[in-house]
């Protein structure tokens, strides 16, 4: 009876640790679903072509660009800020230089400032989709192809914003086996030694 007991308890612990440990592993993509659903945090929206609808009323969009911590690359902002209607498809660039000797690859994250507008700002095609790779000294103009949903208007929280900053920080990423490989053979050639 008493084994029986200690059993059970074994049992209902292994399955605690179970449903905590998959908890666990669905939280990150739980949390990305909702904050791109809902834009909370500034999380932007995606569409694949803009908006059927441009409204008259205009909006104040900023650029911001930084990198992380010890990140070697110069990254900003080409055009500080635009005035775009709601609505209306925006083109905005930032320009990337590799300021080391080695290739490097990054990825940027990106949020929008106020939060409650972030479900309205809505991308159609970034930089920011994709791994970036940079040689030594390359530096690159990168696009970000954008709208303002005219929902906005309908908002409660977001319909008072009258500017939306878009931030970017890019982060250092593994390079692509293929880019490693080469830049495996060319550091460790017997004419670089």
């Amino acid at each position: 009876m008493m084994l029986e007991k200690k059993q059970k308890t074994a049992l209902q612990m292994v399955g605690v640790v179970v449903f905590m440990g998959g908890m666990a592993w669905a939280a990150v993509p739980f949390y990305d679903w909702f904050c791109r659903v809902t834009g909370f945090g500034g999380t932007t929206g995606q569409a694949e072509a803009g908006s059927d609808v441009i409204l008259d009323k205009t909006i104040k969009v900023r650029f911001d660009g930084s990198v992380e911590r010890d990140f070697p690359w110069a990254f900003k902002p080409v055009q500080r800020e635009m005035e775009v209607r709601l609505g209306e498809t925006g083109l905005a660039f930032y320009e990337a230089t590799n300021t080391s000797d080695r290739p490097i690859a990054g990825t940027a994250s990106y949020n929008v400032a106020p939060y409650s507008a972030g479900g309205y700002f809505t991308k159609i095609d970034c930089f920011c989709f994709e791994m970036q790779v940079l040689e030594p000294g390359e530096t690159v103009s990168m696009p970000v192809t954008f709208y303002v949903d005219p929902e906005i208007t309908e908002d409660n929280d977001a319909k008072f914003a009258k500017v939306i900053t878009l931030s970017y920080t890019f982060h250092e990423t593994d390079l692509p086996e293929e880019h490693a490989a080469l830049d495996a053979d060319v550091s460790g050639s017997p004419d670089q030694n």
